[in-house]
Parts: structure tokens; sequence; C-alpha cells
């Protein structure tokens, strides 16, 4: 497995520690469990969708939890189903998912179709976090906006 030093990003940049941190985390694919198989796709350029397939679980079987920066998704069968099988491929074991939030990213809508959970999610910056121009006055201005704050 590949390891990368981040002593570099350390030393200039302040706040990114847990940015590296996922890094970190996202390279331990070994522990990440396979099942249930998902898609993340983008939508828009600030509207994400997760699809993961939950064949065999009714939606009350199923749990949609967000928390700070990690949305959990889960499920639990109710009653283990009891049947003369010659061969079982559908899986129905529990399971339990996570996925780390960026900031200001919230899940908008959930739906369940034909076996397919489907979880919108969207990315709100904040007004006072968005860019915005500044004017640049002349010489005459500001000195009337110097006269102001004095």
């Amino acid at each position: 497995m590949r390891t990368y030093d981040f002593t570099p990003l350390y030393r200039s940049a302040i706040g990114f520690d847990r940015l590296a941190r996922l890094a970190d985390d996202a390279l331990r694919v070994d522990t990440q469990p396979s099942y249930p198989p998902y898609d993340i796709e983008l939508v828009e350029e600030n509207a994400y969708r997760i699809r993961m397939v939950v064949a065999g679980f009714e939606q009350n079987e199923l749990d949609i939890e967000t928390e700070r920066d990690t949305l959990k998704i889960s499920g639990h069968k109710a009653t283990a189903t009891q049947g003369n099988y010659l061969h079982r491929g559908i899986s129905t074991q529990d399971f339990e998912r996570r996925f780390q939030l960026a900031e200001h990213v919230k899940v908008v809508s959930a739906g369940l179709q034909n076996g397919i959970l489907t979880v919108d999610l969207i990315r709100e910056i904040p007004e006072a976090m968005r860019p915005r121009k500044v004017l640049i006055n002349s010489g005459d201005n500001v000195q009337l906006l110097e006269r102001r704050a004095a």
C-alpha cells in the first residue's frame, strides 16, 4: 500500500489536517465493505446523488441518518426469510455504509424504487461565504471614505 507524507502541507496550510486524515482513510480500502454496491453521481455543480442497491429490503428496514459531516445509511432485516432455496444470490444481510460529507452538504431527499435507494444531496454555501466583488474606488472616492471612517 502506498503512503503519502503530508508534512509539507502542514508547514504552510492551517486547518487542512481533516483533509489529510480523509485522504489517509480513503487509502485504507481493505477495511471498506463492498456491500451493498452503490454509485455516487454529480448531478449538477452543487448537487449529488447516491444510488444504492438494496434489493430485498423494505422501506421500514432502511435508515438514513446525518450527524455533523457524516451520512450513515443502514439496513436491518426485520425477519429472516424462510424457504427451501436451491440457490440464494440476493443478499439480505444487515449493512451500514458511511459517507463523509463536505462542509455545507446536506441531504434533501431520499426514495426507494425497484430495489434502488436514491439519496439526493446538495451543497448550499451560506451567502456570507460566497465570493463577492469588491469595487475599486478612484482617488477622490478613497478620500471620502477615509473622512467617513474618522
